[in-house]
C-alpha cells in the first residue's frame, strides 16, 4: 500500500519523499532562476497574448452577425465558455503538471490511467458547465428586460453545450501533447502547460460559439427543432463520460467533489458577461469586444502559472492540512512578493512581464485595427490583486485539504475575467467622460 494511503493523505498526495534529497534540491534551486523562470515562461506567455488578440479579432468581426445582433445574451455566454479554459483546461494542465513533478506519471500505465480519468471528467465538467452557463445567460438577459423567448433560450442551450464540449475535447488533447512534450524535453510543464491552454483556447472556442450560433440561428424559423437535437445529442453522451471517469481513482474523487469551483466561477464570469452585453450594446462602446480577451487573458494567464508553481511546491514539500512557515499566520501582501518562500521570485517575474506584454498586444491591435489609449496600470493593479489572492487562496485551500490544483484556477481565472471586463468597461467609459465622444470608441 502507497505510503500516502496508509497515512491517511488524500488521493492527490504523491510518494513525493522516495526522491533523493539531493535530486529534489537541485530541482528546486534551478526552478526558482528567474532567468531560466523568464525564458520558459516568456514564449508561452507571447503565444497566449497574440491568441487573445486574434479571439478579440474574431469577436469583433463576428458581433455584427445576425445571431450576435438579434440574441444579445450570447455575449453573457462568452467570458462564461471562455472561462472554461481556467475551469477546466488550465485545472487539467496544472494537475498533470503536479503529476509529472511529483513522479506519478513516470509509469506508462499510471499515465494513461490519469490523462484517460481527467480527460473523461473534463467533458462531463465541460457539457454540465455549458449548461449552466446557457441558463445563467438566459436568467441574466431576461431579468434586466423582462422578455423571454423559448427559441432563443434553446439556441443559446445548445450553442454553448455544443461549444462547450468540443472546444473543451480539442483542448483537452492539446494539453495532453504539451504535458507529454515537456516531460519528454526536460522543460517545467508548470511554466508552460497553462499559457499554452489559454494561446488556443480562447480562439477555439470563440470559432465554434460563433460558428454554431449563428447557423442553429439560421435554422430558426425553417428547421427549429435542430436546436433541440444538438443540446440532446451532447447532454445524452454525459453518461458515457461519467462511466468512464469512474473507473480511475483520481477523476473518481473530482467526479463527486470538483463541481463548487467550475460552477461557482462559472457564475462569476457570467456577472463580467452581463457587463460585456451591456457595454457592447451601447452603439458608442461598440470597440470594447476586441480588447476584453486580451485584458482578460493576460491576467489569468499569469495567475494560473503562479498558482501552478506553489501547487507544486506544496505537494512537493508539505503533507495536505501543514503549510511551509512562511505562510503561517496572517497574510500580508509583501509576503507574495518580498517573502522568504520558494514562489516570490516567480511573483516579481510575471509582475514586470504585465507592462511590457501589454504594450506589445495593444500595439499589434493597433497595427490590426485601432488603438485604444488605455493606461497599462489598470492592468497592473488587476495582476497585482490577483497574484496576492492567489498567493492566499491556494495556501488557504492546502491548509483546509483541498487540492489547490482543482479548487484554485477556477475561481482565480474567472476573477481576472470579471476585474478585466469591468475596467475594461470603465476606461472606455472614462474616455467617453472625458470627450472621445465620436460614436466609436475603440472601434
Amino acid at each position: 500500500i502507497p505510503s500516502y494511503r496508509r497515512s491517511g493523505y488524500p488521493w492527490w498526495t504523491s510518494e513525493l519523499n522516495q526522491r533523493p534529497a539531493r535530486s529534489r534540491m537541485a530541482t528546486d534551486k534551478r526552478r526558482q532562476s528567474p532567468l531560466a523562470m523568464a525564458l520558459q515562461i516568456l514564449l508561452p506567455f507571447l503565444l497566449a497574448g497574440f491568441g487573445t488578440v486574434s479571439a478579440g479579432m474574431v469577436l469583433d468581426i463576428v458581433q455584427h452577425w445576425e445571431a450576435f445582433q438579434y440574441i444579445t445574451e450570447i455575449f453573457i455566454l462568452v467570458p462564461a465558455l471562455l472561462g472554461l479554459k481556467g475551469n477546466l483546461e488550465m485545472t487539467l494542465a496544472s494537475r498533470l503538471s503536479t503529476a509529472v513533478n511529483v513522479g506519478k506519471m513516470d509509469s506508462p500505465i499510471e499515465k494513461w490511467n490519469l490523462i484517460i480519468g481527467n480527460l473523461a471528467l473534463k467533458q462531463v465538467q465541460a457539457t454540465v458547465v455549458g449548461f449552466l452557463a446557457a441558463v445563467a445567460a438566459v436568467v441574466l438577459g431576461w431579468i434586466p428586460e423582462g422578455k423571454f423567448q423559448m427559441s432563443h433560450a434553446v439556441l443559446l442551450c445548445s450553442s454553448s453545450v455544443a461549444t462547450a464540449f468540443i472546444a473543451s475535447l480539442l483542448q483537452g488533447i492539446i494539453m495532453v501533447g504539451v504535458i507529454v512534450g515537456s516531460k519528454k524535453t526536460g522543460i517545467n510543464p508548470d511554466n508552460v502547460a497553462t499559457p499554452i491552454a489559454a494561446s488556443f483556447g480562447d480562439l477555439i472556442t470563440l470559432a465554434i460559439l460563433a460558428w454554431i450560433s449563428q447557423g442553429l440561428y439560421k435554422c430558426l424559423d425553417s428547421y427549429p427543432y435542430v436546436s433541440s437535437v444538438v443540446c440532446a445529442f451532447f447532454m445524452c453522451l454525459t453518461p458515457l463520460w461519467i462511466v468512464i471517469s469512474s473507473k480511475h481513482p483520481a477523476s473518481r474523487t473530482l467526479l463527486y467533489s470538483g463541481w463548487e469551483p467550475v460552477i461557482t466561477a462559472m457564475v462569476i464570469s457570467s456577472i463580467g458577461g452581463l457587463i460585456l452585453d451591456k457595454t457592447v450594446s451601447d452603439p458608442n462602446l461598440a470597440g470594447i469586444v476586441v480588447y476584453t480577451p486580451v485584458i482578460n487573458g493576460i491576467g489569468g494567464n499569469l495567475v494560473a502559472i503562479q498558482s501552478s508553481r506553489i501547487s507544486t511546491h506544496l505537494h512537493f514539500h508539505c503533507a495536505p492540512g501543514e503549510v511551509p512557515d512562511e505562510a503561517k499566520g496572517c497574510y500580508y501582501p509583501c509576503r507574495t512578493f518580498f517573502g522568504t518562500g520558494a514562489n516570490h521570485r516567480s511573483a516579481q517575474v510575471l509582475l514586470l512581464l504585465v507592462i511590457p506584454g501589454h504594450l506589445i498586444f495593444l500595439y499589434t491591435i493597433h497595427l490590426m485595427k485601432s488603438f485604444l489609449q488605455s493606461n497599462p496600470s489598470f492592468l497592473l493593479s488587476q495582476v497585482l490583486l490577483l497574484l496576492c489572492i492567489s498567493d492566499w487562496m491556494v495556501h488557504s485551500m492546502w491548509r483546509s485539504g483541498k487540492d489547490p490544483d482543482s479548487f484554485s484556477i477556477p475561481y482565480l481565472t474567472a476573477l481576472g475575467d470579471l476585474l478585466g471586463t469591468a475596467l475594461l468597461a470603465l476606461s472606455f467609459h472614462f474616455l467617453w467622460v472625458i470627450g472621445d465622444q465620436d460614436s466609436d470608441v475603440g472601434d
